[in-house]
């Protein structure tokens, strides 16, 4: 069992940190309304602002920024302004004992799965998937489902997900029960061979992703396959894949015909349909927590992520 870390608390000040590339100013600006209506203080990272190219500012001050964030007992939580790419560049050099001895709770997605994967291996700590206070927050397409999901860090909460939330589709019956780990699937692919690959035996293994064409999700699932990922798993939830239509090839595999041929046949319960991803609403989750995925009635169970 991971570690679940300390609910929040009205008043409590969280930190926000920009992990990969520079967040857009004008929308982190605005979620701030957000964590006030949440009863939350923030405290912003010293490099949130900077920008070195396609970075928040160089490694070293985006991990310091993370260091500071676990270690500061002033600080209760930690929420990713955005993502983007670069959160991998510095992954060898976290101090995950930091995170172990000081758990708490850390929220982001996309590029931020690299981090996810690294502090449920090394620090053994329950991370969050969710939307990220530039990226969505600060937008006016945040929904209201996506608000709700914020609640979970508050007190201890069951999570369901069923199809009046979105249409689920079953790819393969049956029911697994496992830890819930994963995320983006193009950063879990370039995990692979690295310390940092996720870990999927007996566990039920989330993939979303945007952008990626039917080949490239082909690509990136055979390596996962190949790294013997896909056996290992108990089952997989399949979130929102934001943008996939082909655009290269006039003819192409379907997505959901990669989805088949990978996952499918592997016969392991499995639901496509989840809005957990680049998409609005987006259902947040605890990577880390015992998870129950029924694919014959199309439900998700995931237990509280923290304490």
């Amino acid at each position: 069992m991971k570690i679940r870390p300390k609910r929040l608390q009205k008043g409590d000040t969280i930190g926000i940190i920009a992990p990969s590339s520079p967040p857009n100013l004008k929308q982190l600006n605005n979620s701030l309304a957000f964590l006030d209506e949440l009863g939350l203080s923030y405290q912003m990272g010293k490099s949130v602002e900077n920008v070195y190219g396609y970075l928040a500012g160089n490694d070293e001050d985006r991990l310091e920024d993370l260091h500071e964030m676990f270690g500061n007992p002033d600080i209760a939580g930690i929420i990713c302004a955005g993502g983007g790419y670069g959160s991998a560049r510095y992954t060898d050099k976290i101090d995950f004992q930091l995170m172990n001895e000081h758990p708490k709770i850390f929220w982001g997605y996309s590029d931020i799965t690299f981090l996810h994967t690294g502090m449920n291996l090394y620090s053994d700590i329950v991370t969050f998937h969710g939307p990220m206070l530039a990226s969505d927050v600060g937008k006016s397409t945040f929904s209201d489902l996506s608000r709700k999901m914020f609640q979970q860090l508050f007190e201890p909460m069951e999570l369901h997900y069923s199809a009046a939330i979105s249409p689920l589709t079953s790819i393969s019956g049956g029911v697994a029960r496992g830890e819930l780990t994963g995320g983006n699937l193009s950063l879990l692919a370039s995990g692979i061979g690295t310390k940092y690959e996720v870990d999927t035996r007996d566990k039920i293994l989330l993939i979303e992703d945007i952008g990626e064409e039917p080949y490239r999700v082909d690509g990136m699932l055979n390596q996962l396959r190949q790294a013997g990922k896909l056996d290992d798993a108990a089952g997989f939830v399949i979130g929102d894949f934001n943008d996939a239509e082909p655009k290269k090839r006039k003819v192409s595999l379907s997505l959901d015909e990669v989805l088949d041929h990978y996952i499918g046949n592997l016969g392991k319960p499995a639901v496509k349909g989840f809005k957990i991803g680049h998409c609005e609403p987006h259902f947040a989750v605890p990577l880390g927590s015992e998870a129950q995925l029924d694919a014959e009635n199309l439900s998700l169970v995931i237990l509280p992520g923290v304490e």
